[in-house]
């Protein structure tokens, strides 16, 4: 009884009261704003560059424009031949596959899109090692073959041996023939001869094989057959990219000449 009387007292006249809330104050509504997405230009590279703006994303495109060494310092500089080694497998295969057939011709023009120089440290590489092992392997058959009784070593100067003769041909002879070409007036492509030359040198692979068995003449008749197809091989397409200058024919012969005297490298130094 006595709380509700306390209740029905006025406190209006009461300094600082406070009203009574009603129920309309309590039922505040809040309405969310609608949301403003603000749509960026792409980037153009307007402006200097200097605002990165609205990306896309959408799958990088790929495009190598192969721009050949032209001065000294391009010749010398390593970053210059990086993009010759973004070639696939299956086109690497393609190539070694078309140096086996001498008579064509046509290499250059298999290359001409897309030279590599993968092909040209890859074969040289295994080269030199095949050259390396077989050449000892085949001393030590001839060696049993021959006399039994006496001792055999393993010769590491067949390494340094190939190393020097196969890296320093592969590098010093298209070198040589690219400057030649560009003193006698004609248009010639260092990274194109590199590429020709070393996939030139896939023949001996399969030929270093064959050439551990021991028959001095048969192995005098592999390497005349894989040299012939070599130098042919070298000298029909380099006819093929210098055609029309008939005083440049010396220049094939001298390659064919070259080649054959690699193959006769081969054999008296790592299969005598």
């Amino acid at each position: 009884m006595e709380e509700s009387s306390y209740s029905n007292l006025s406190t209006s006249h009461l300094l600082g009261s406070v009203p009574a809330v009603t129920n309309e104050e309590k039922k505040a509504s809040y309405e969310v704003p609608e949301a403003n997405m603000q749509i960026f230009p792409p980037n153009n590279g307007s402006g200097g560059g200097r605002g990165r703006g609205y990306q896309t994303l959408e799958a990088p495109t790929e495009e190598f424009e192969q721009q050949p060494p032209n001065n000294w310092s391009g010749v010398f500089s390593i970053s210059s031949y990086t993009q010759y080694f973004n070639v696939d497998t299956d086109v690497v295969i393609y190539r070694l596959i078309s140096s086996f057939y001498p008579v064509t011709g046509d290499f250059f023009s298999k290359i001409d899109a897309n030279p590599d120089l993968y092909g040209l440290i890859w074969i040289t590489t295994t080269l030199v090692f095949m050259l390396a092992s077989f050449g000892n392997w085949a001393t030590y058959l001839m060696q049993k073959h021959s006399d039994g009784t006496t001792s055999w070593s393993f010769d590491v100067g067949y390494i340094n041996a190939a190393a020097v003769g196969i890296y320093g041909y592969a590098v010093v002879v298209p070198m040589s023939f690219k400057f030649l070409l560009q003193y006698l007036g004609s248009n010639a492509s260092l990274v194109r001869f590199w590429c020709m030359w070393g996939y030139s040198f896939s023949i001996f692979i399969p030929t270093a094989l064959l050439l551990l068995i021991p028959v001095e003449i048969l192995r005098w008749i592999i390497i005349l057959i894989a040299g012939s197809a070599s130098s042919c091989f070298v000298a029909l397409n380099l006819k093929s990219y210098i055609e029309g200058a008939n005083d440049l024919k010396m220049m094939v012969v001298a390659a064919f000449l070259l080649q054959m005297a690699l193959a006769i490298f081969i054999k008296v130094w790592f299969f005598p």
